[in-house]
């Protein structure tokens, strides 16, 4: 099987694996007996490295179960009237991913351009209805790999007393920045995405907003208060494993440039082509060809893909960010094809060959059906 479909999830690093390992045994990190300290040495030191990969202090770092929490744990605590002041509102892009939409069903929508980008124009204006809001925008979207500009965002935010809430789920492993640094107030990683166990995240706050974070999973008072639970010790300490390991998405995004080149010969559209995108990642559309049938023709190549987000249950719904960015009905022929670390040198050539094949099939279905339409006729 060639898996391509890292942004569902990345494939187990090494070392990630390896620290997971190590952390299974340990004992619950807030016991305060001789095994307890051990894995509270454990946690301590996995926060201590995710800090150093995200130049952010060790008190901003708020573990979670994913990214999924993170965010709800961001609106909540970010976008709460106590926090922002009464009636603060919140606004989030027209892209974001359902774990934002779930969370805050009643945001104000920021519209994105064709490409996917945000617009940076529309929130100007919003912003200058909507005092002391909450700003709730994706680094990279996981269905298009389009990119939003982070750092432009931050500073309309800056400018109107807005906070600026980032989901850099897929982009944190892939696109690293510093966040903090850009200005915004926190932001969501997620460690499946970057090559570690699922099961755990964070939320890295910018200070002093970090400091008595409300919290939204109460619980014995871990996290310094503002996240209640157990933490999940083995999956932090893969996911700092995993984030802590570089990269060379140099090559990935060279292989993912190749299959869009080639998509493209065979009649594709590549969703958000112009704009910058994750170095892993193309949308492509293919017209008259649906993407359960894509799906399921690449499948059977021995090719693993997706059709949009697989935060859907498995679900093929039709995509709101490609109804966003102006496709309508072409939506139902996108499929994601989203490189892993450590996808191999003859990726392009592999998928490339499948997916001719299956564009030709199609293309030779269509014109023996429109011949026997013309001879009915």
């Amino acid at each position: 099987m060639l898996y391509l479909d890292a942004n569902a999830t990345e494939p187990l690093r090494p070392a990630a694996r390896l620290a997971a390992l190590e952390a299974m045994e340990a004992a619950n990190p807030s016991s305060i007996h001789a095994a307890g300290r051990a894995a509270r040495k454990i946690l301590e030191q996995a926060r201590d490295s995710l800090a150093a990969t995200f130049n952010a202090g060790p008190e901003n770092i708020i573990f979670t179960s994913g990214a999924t929490e993170a965010n709800a744990l961001a609106i909540h605590a970010l976008g709460a009237g106590r926090t922002l002041g009464a009636g603060a509102a919140i606004l989030a892009g027209a892209t974001e991913h359902d774990a934002i939409r779930a969370a805050a069903p009643d945001a104000v929508t920021i519209p994105v351009h064709p490409d996917g980008t945000a617009d940076l124009e529309a929130l100007t204006t919003l912003l200058a209805r909507h005092q002391n809001a909450l700003v709730c925008l994706m680094a990279a979207n996981n269905e298009t790999g389009v990119a939003h500009d982070i750092a432009a965002a931050a500073q309309i935010c800056a400018a109107h007393g807005a906070r600026l809430h980032v989901d850099a789920a897929q982009a944190a492993p892939r696109m690293p920045e510093n966040w903090l640094e850009l200005g915004v107030t926190s932001f969501a990683i997620s460690g499946h995405k970057a090559g570690g166990p699922a099961g755990a995240g964070a939320l890295i706050v910018a200070s002093p907003a970090a400091e008595n974070l409300p919290a939204l999973q109460k619980g014995g008072g871990q996290e310094s208060g503002r996240r209640g639970g157990t933490p999940p010790l083995p999956a932090i300490a893969g996911m700092a494993a995993a984030f802590a390991e570089a990269t060379s998405w140099e090559r990935i995004a060279a292989q993912r440039d190749a299959i869009a080149a080639h998509a493209k010969t065979l009649g594709a559209i590549i969703a958000g082509e112009n704009a910058r995108r994750l170095p892993n990642t193309s949308c492509l559309i293919l017209p008259g060809l649906r993407a359960d049938t894509q799906l399921i023709a690449l499948d059977l190549a021995g090719i693993a893909v997706s059709a949009g987000s697989a935060c859907s249950s498995g679900r093929l719904a039709p995509s709101h960010v490609l109804a966003a960015m102006g496709f309508g009905p072409l939506a139902a022929h996108a499929i994601r094809v989203s490189l892993p670390w450590n996808a191999p040198d003859d990726v392009a050539a592999r998928f490339n060959a499948a997916y001719t094949a299956m564009a030709r099939r199609a293309l030779r279905r269509e014109e023996t059906a429109a011949t026997s339409r013309a001879v009915a006729v």
